[in-house]
């Protein structure tokens, strides 16, 4: 089955295409055939696909909606010179994957969509309002475009973290809001963690109860995940993405006075809180330079800034707090996981994430965290390190890709 897997942003869409079917899952065989993605959808959109093996292809083009977006990748995707193999037409797409950012209570696993589960997607809006109505636009467009007759799927990132336990997810609020509104932490990357913790199975031998793990999704968007027997245990972004770890805009922990303190001091509205605390805080806040930790480092290497190296700092010594807090409340684990932009890519945070962690077990190979980029996975703890380190480029597309296949064929859903 060839499954064209959607994330759709509120100003993009990313794709991919990937071959797969129960055969290539179970021989960890399957085939990525394009990807690429559509940004500044509503305006003159910036677009970069491409082929397995085939050079790139950018261009900018006015499109107004997601629909339009969409309709662009598929005129593309079945285009001669587009190079995709093995997708001529539209009905060489097979099934469409999409991952959906927040599934409530309601959807702990991926689901075949129709009607209801349209509307329990728009039910969780409230939870999600910057992500699901995105997502909802493209499930609508698919199916405009693609027609009743391809199946398509929906992949929750809240899902892997309903195996929380209630000491992790209930908020310490008056048990009412709770049942009223659900009004708890969710969990977010989840997609990404099940993947993770797939990943280290396949390079470890262990059986998945025997995964025990703390997983570091470090990116633009950062959190943090425990990792028992398996399952979510236990993870740092709560209601909304916003809670947990500093990320490239967003404030991570603090104190939610802040937000009562701002609007009587700077007599700000809640909405223009909400948007300094998503969108103008972080590393982006402490720097007052970018959010871009590639560019804060070099800022931090060439000029030696010093408002660099403090968002630096306190997003490591956060990663590190969440590391210390997860070994304790699951008595110990085997191994720390990084992936993400950052954790895939900067050896250097790395290395100073596990930075005085070497009492509890866990020491970096320095040749190894400095091989570890761009996509490799590997090891890059020391062969006496009790507490392993590992890097394992996260792969959220395969899994949504494999997730649909399964749940259109009936079969069971393993990692």
């Amino acid at each position: 089955m060839n499954v064209l897997v959607l994330n759709c942003g509120s100003s993009s869409v990313k794709f991919q295409v990937v071959q797969t079917d129960l055969d290539l899952i179970s021989k960890d065989a399957d085939k990525r055939l394009a990807s690429g993605v559509i940004e500044r959808v509503g305006s003159e959109s910036l677009i970069a696909f491409s082929a397995e093996g085939r050079p790139k292809f950018r261009t900018a083009e006015p499109l107004r909606d997601h629909r339009a977006a969409l309709d662009r990748i598929l005129r593309w995707v079945v285009a001669k010179d587009s190079g995709v193999p093995e997708v001529s037409s539209l009905s060489d797409i097979h099934a469409v994957g999409h991952r959906v950012v927040h599934g409530g209570e309601k959807f702990t696993m991926g689901v075949l969509i129709d009607d209801a589960v349209v509307d329990g997607i728009e039910d969780t809006i409230e939870l999600a309002p910057l992500h699901n109505p995105a997502n909802l636009k493209g499930i609508m467009a698919a199916r405009e475009l693609l027609g009743p007759g391809v199946p398509q799927v929906a992949v929750f990132d809240t899902a892997f973290h309903s195996t929380m336990p209630e000491t992790a997810y209930l908020y310490a609020l008056p048990y009412q809001l709770y049942r009223r509104y659900k009004l708890r932490r969710y969990g977010f990357h989840g997609t990404s963690f099940r993947y993770l913790a797939y990943r280290y199975r396949l390079m470890t031998g262990k059986k998945p109860k025997d995964v025990n793990i703390v997983a570091l999704h470090l990116g633009n968007g950062a959190s943090a995940c425990a990792i028992k027997g398996g399952e979510s245990v236990d993870t740092s972004m709560g209601m909304t993405p916003l809670e947990g770890l500093v990320m490239g805009t967003r404030g991570g922990d603090m104190d939610p006075a802040v937000a009562e303190f701002l609007h009587h001091r700077e007599g700000m509205s809640f909405e223009q809180v909400d948007t300094l605390l998503n969108k103008q805080s972080g590393l982006l806040g402490i720097s007052g330079l970018t959010n871009d930790m590639r560019e804060l480092l070099e800022e931090e290497k060439e000029n030696g800034d010093r408002r660099a190296r403090l968002a630096i700092d306190i997003f490591c010594a956060r990663v590190r707090k969440y590391i210390g807090a997860y070994l304790a409340q699951m008595g110990g684990a085997d191994a720390v996981v990084f992936t993400g932009g950052i954790g895939e890519n900067s050896a250097e945070v790395r290395a100073r994430v596990c930075k005085g962690l070497e009492w509890m077990g866990l020491t970096l190979d320095a040749a190894r965290n400095k091989a570890a980029v761009g996509g490799k996975d590997a090891e890059v703890s020391s062969a006496a390190s009790r507490l392993k380190a590992f890097v394992i480029a996260t792969n959220e597309e395969l899994l949504i890709a494999r997730d649909a296949v399964r749940i259109i064929k009936g079969a069971p859903r393993r990692w």
